[in-house]
Order: C-alpha cells, then sequence, then structure tokens
C-alpha cells in the first residue's frame, strides 16, 4: 500500500515575517540608514526595518549556534586530547541570479562582524572560481556560465578544505563583473577568519555518489549553516530584467564592460535580449541545478514580489 507524507510532516518549521521579528529579542541594531545603503545591491529593497525584522532574529540565532559549535569544539578537543585551534565557523549562502544574495551575504558579514566580541567575518563569492572565459570559450562552456560544470569545483574544494583545516592564509580568486571573468594573478586573502560566509549560485549542490563508496565532497560539505533565498520564477525574471534595464544605463556604458554592447539598445530590445538571457541561461539554471537544492538549506527566505521577505523556514534540529 502506498505510504502518503502529510503535510504538515516538514523537516522545517515555518514563521510568518511578524512570527519571525519577533525573535529579534533584544538583539542590538548596530547598522545605521546610510551603512544599510551601501550594503543593498541596486535592484534590492533593504531598510532598517527589513534589518531589524528579518536579519537581527538570524543573527541572534547564528550567535547562538557559533556559540554552541564552539562549546562542541572543546568537547571534542577533550576527548580526543588535541590542542588545535578553532577552525572558521561557515555559511552558505544560495539563490538564483537576481535574488539578492549578494546583499543578505553582505548584510549578514556587516551584523555579525558586529557582535561584542567583534569577530573577525569574511566574505568570499563563488563567482571567483569559474573557469576563465578562455576556458568556457575551448571547452563551449559560456552559455553555461554559472551552471556547476563552469566551476573550477577541485579548486573551490580545495580552498574550503584549507579553511576547515585552519591554513593560513588561503587565496580566493577575484572575478570583475565589468569584464565578466576572474582576474588573473589577483587574490583575496583569507586569514583564519571567525565566521566565512561562502555566497553562490549552487553552493548547495551535490552529485551522483560513487558506486565506489568512496568519500566524495561537496561544497555544502563545509558549511555549519546553510541559506536559501527563494522567490517564484516570475518575479526573479522581473528583477533580472530590472536589473539589466539598469545596469544598461551604468556599468555597461564603461568601454571595458563585457556588456558594453548592450548599452546602445533601445528599451524594447535591451527588455527582449533580458529575458531571452533569462530563460535560455538563468531560468534553466535556476530549474536544473539551483531549486532542487532549496531543502537542503537550514534556513529558507522566501521573498515576495516586493524584494521584502514574508516567510522563513528553520530546519528542524
Amino acid at each position: 500500500m502506498e505510504q502518503r507524507i502529510e503535510p504538515e510532516v516538514s523537516p522545517y518549521r515555518s514563521f510568518s515575517r511578524a512570527e519571525w521579528a519577533a525573535l529579534r529579542a533584544d538583539t542590538p541594531m548596530t547598522l545605521n540608514p546610510e551603512e544599510v545603503a551601501v550594503l543593498r545591491s541596486m535592484h534590492d529593497r533593504l531598510d532598517m526595518e527589513e534589518v531589524e525584522h528579518i536579519y537581527l532574529p538570524l543573527s541572534r540565532l547564528l550567535s547562538m549556534y557559533v556559540a554552541a559549535s564552539q562549546r562542541l569544539f572543546r568537547v571534542q578537543q577533550s576527548f580526543l586530547g588535541t590542542e588545535d585551534s578553532k577552525v572558521p565557523y561557515i555559511i552558505g549562502v544560495a539563490g538564483s541570479v537576481a535574488v539578492g544574495k549578494s546583499t543578505t551575504a553582505r548584510v549578514l558579514q556587516a551584523l555579525l562582524a558586529r557582535w561584542p566580541n567583534t569577530p573577525k567575518v569574511d566574505l568570499v563569492t563563488t563567482d571567483g572560481f569559474l573557469y576563465p572565459n578562455a576556458v568556457l570559450e575551448r571547452e563551449a562552456l559560456m552559455e553555461r556560465k554559472g551552471f556547476p560544470e563552469s566551476y573550477d569545483l577541485p579548486e573551490l574544494l580545495r580552498f574550503l578544505s584549507g579553511i576547515k583545516a585552519g591554513r593560513r592564509p588561503m587565496r580566493a580568486p577575484i572575478y570583475s563583473h565589468i569584464v565578466y571573468d576572474v582576474v588573473p594573478n589577483e587574490w583575496i586573502e583569507i586569514d583564519r577568519p571567525d565566521i566565512l560566509i561562502v555566497e553562490g549560485l549552487n553552493v548547495l549542490q551535490t552529485g551522483r555518489p560513487p558506486k565506489d563508496g568512496k568519500a566524495v565532497p561537496f561544497v555544502s560539505d563545509f558549511f555549519d549553516f546553510s541559506v536559501y533565498i527563494d522567490a517564484t520564477d516570475d518575479v526573479l525574471e522581473r528583477w533580472y530584467v530590472e536589473r539589466f534595464l539598469a545596469l544598461r544605463l551604468t556599468a555597461f556604458r564603461d568601454p571595458m564592460s563585457y556588456f558594453h554592447r548592450y548599452s546602445r539598445l533601445s528599451d524594447d530590445e535591451a527588455v527582449a535580449t533580458a529575458k531571452s538571457i533569462w530563460n535560455r541561461i538563468n531560468l534553466l539554471n535556476l530549474q536544473e541545478n539551483i531549486l532542487p537544492t532549496r531543502l537542503r538549506a537550514d534556513l529558507i527566505l522566501t521573498k515576495n514580489a516586493q524584494h521584502l521577505i514574508d516567510e522563513v523556514a528553520l530546519r528542524r534540529l
């Protein structure tokens, strides 16, 4: 007989915006409106109320999780009789193109770095671990940029393994959104932060397990906590088109920009081009690779059409 799973049986506990906001308790606001404006991406709607209602409760939760992780580390250290140094607490931030991952990652970094014990909080995006355009062109992968196969996964895993092993410093490649490519011979150094935030499209992606039973690490294996930012396909498409139109009047006008040719498009041409790119590349990647990883996250932040988070789902322990 077929077994049915009742809808209320879920690994997540869901909260409305008001319910989640109440969990802030006495967590202090440590950002001012000017700082919030700097953290916000051009097409996002992020204000003090959003920080207060969504990100301060999350900051409070993460402070508890990090403290619990440190206690567990000391217990393990005592059991093993070792003197290892505490390794960074790693937070992954995933979601579609145009959903606001960068804003969320930057806000979390700013809030976490202002805890009373002022921890060192670093941020890395997986864009730097994309293969250079020359490699993508040679392998006919330019139309698959952002898909799992377009990343130098062994290098990304080596980086995260080094971070978790406490090696110092570790280098992460730099990506330029102006030239749309990895910058040769330039890196940022990550030197044993207390917390590392890793933001990217496919950071919760897994692969097919091997038949021989050998361990195959995934990026998410290195995360202590993960966040997925969610929105409906039609809303994401609208945000992507709006961002494309805004960039056409700003960054695309830079002669160095990979997309400089788009700055000369008419409004109708720009909308048609943006929708074509969205449907041909970004929507396909979302449906095939990104959205299926949503339920692997510890926390799901669901946005409405106004770019405001109106539902929060926290994985049960």
